[in-house]
C-alpha cells in the first residue's frame, strides 16, 4: 500500500505540533504525561515569585508554580502550583513558604510538611508563608548594634563636652591645682609611712613588751576564768537582788521628801510661818541683833564693873528691919 504524499505531511506536522506543544509545556515545567495535582497558597506578599518558578520538598524539586493572581474578593496574591511527583506526599496542615532559592535572590516554593496530617487532594489550600529575607536578617541583626552605636555616640559626645569644659583655662588651673594637691598628699604621705617606719623600728622592742604583757593578761583571764564566772554570776545576784528589792518605792520616798522640801523652803521664801518670818522680816533680824549687841555691852559691863551689880544683889539680899538675918553656911 502506498502512503500518499499528502498524508506524509499530515503525519509530520501532526507530530511537529505535538512535540511543540510538549516542548513548550517543558519549558514552562509541566510535564503533560506525568499526573498532576494542583494547589493554592494565599499571601500578604510574593516577594518575586513568578511563574515557572520550582516548588521544592526537602530541596528536591516536586514541581512547578503555574501562576500568581490577585484575589478580587479579598486583595490578597493567590498563588497556584502543580505537583507533578507522584511520591510526594503533601498533607493537609503542610505549609508552602517563599524563600530565596541561591545568592542571586531568586524566588521558589518549598513545602514544610506535617507528616500527621491527612493527604492534600486536587484543588486544596495551604497556608502560605515567606522566609524571612537577607535584609530582614541583616536589620535584626543589625538594629540592635544601631541602638549601641547610638549610644555609644551619645556617651562620645557627653565626653567630648567634659573634655571641653576641662581644657578651659580655668578648668585647667583648677585640675593643675587638684594634681598639684595629690602630689603634696601623697609626700606627706610618704613621709608619715616614713616615721611610721622608723617609730616601729625604734619601739619594736616595747611594742614585744606590750605583745608580751598582752598576751600574759590573756593567759591570766584564761586560768581565773572559773573565778570570773564567779564573780558574773555574783554580779547577775546582786543584779537580781536590786530588782528584787523595794528601791523604786524608796526612790519615790525620796522623791516625795525631796518635793516637801522645796514646798517649805518656798513657803519660807515667801515669808510664810515662823521660820518664814525669822528669815524675811528685816525688823525683827535688826531688833534681834540691836538686843545681842546691848546684851554683848551688858556682859561686857559686868565684866568690867561687877561691884555694881553684886553690891545690888546684897541689898537685896539685907534684911528688913524686925529680921533675923539669914543664917550663914
Amino acid at each position: 500500500m502506498k502512503i500518499s504524499k499528502e498524508l506524509k505531511t499530515g503525519i509530520v506536522v501532526v507530530f511537529a505540533v505535538g512535540l511543540f506543544i510538549y516542548g513548550f509545556n517543558f519549558l514552562k515545567g509541566r510535564d503533560i504525561f506525568s499526573s498532576t495535582f494542583d494547589l493554592y497558597a494565599v499571601y500578604d506578599h510574593v516577594e518575586g515569585l513568578t511563574s515557572n518558578n520550582s516548588v521544592t520538598l526537602n530541596g528536591f524539586k516536586i514541581g512547578t508554580v503555574r501562576e500568581v493572581s490577585i484575589d478580587p474578593k479579598t486583595g490578597k496574591l493567590v498563588v497556584h502550583f502543580v505537583v507533578t511527583n507522584d511520591d510526594a506526599r503533601i498533607t493537609k496542615p503542610s505549609r508552602a513558604e517563599i524563600y530565596s532559592d541561591g545568592l542571586l535572590g531568586s524566588k521558589a516554593l518549598r513545602l514544610l510538611v506535617d507528616a500527621n496530617g491527612k493527604p492534600v487532594v486536587d484543588g486544596d489550600t495551604l497556608v502560605g508563608s515567606v522566609e524571612g529575607s537577607l535584609k530582614d536578617a541583616v536589620n535584626e541583626q543589625i538594629l540592635p548594634l544601631k541602638g549601641k552605636v547610638e549610644g555609644l555616640v551619645s556617651s562620645i559626645d557627653s565626653v567630648v563636652t567634659v573634655l571641653q569644659v576641662i581644657l578651659n583655662k580655668d578648668a585647667r588651673e583648677d585640675l593643675e591645682n587638684s594634681f598639684q594637691s595629690i602630689s603634696n598628699a601623697l609626700s606627706t604621705f610618704e613621709r608619715t609611712a616614713l616615721r611610721l617606719d622608723t617609730l616601729v623600728a625604734s619601739e619594736k622592742v616595747k611594742f614585744a613588751d606590750i605583745l608580751t604583757k598582752v598576751q600574759s593578761i590573756t593567759t591570766n583571764l584564761a586560768s581565773n576564768n572559773e573565778s570570773l564566772t564567779k564573780a558574773i554570776n555574783n554580779f547577775e545576784n546582786i543584779s537580781d537582788s536590786l530588782a528584787k528589792s523595794n528601791l523604786k518605792s524608796t526612790i519615790d520616798n525620796a522623791n516625795l521628801t525631796l518635793s516637801r522640801t522645796a514646798e517649805i523652803m518656798d513657803k519660807i521664801n515667801r515669808g510664810e510661818g515662823t521660820l518664814g518670818l525669822l528669815v524675811n522680816d528685816k525688823k525683827l533680824y535688826n531688833d534681834l541683833t540691836k538686843t545681842n549687841t546691848d546684851l554683848d555691852a551688858l556682859i561686857v559691863d559686868i565684866k568690867t564693873y561687877p561691884g555694881r551689880y553684886l553690891s545690888i544683889f546684897h541689898r537685896k539680899d539685907r534684911p528688913k528691919k524686925g529680921q533675923n538675918p539669914p543664917p550663914k553656911p
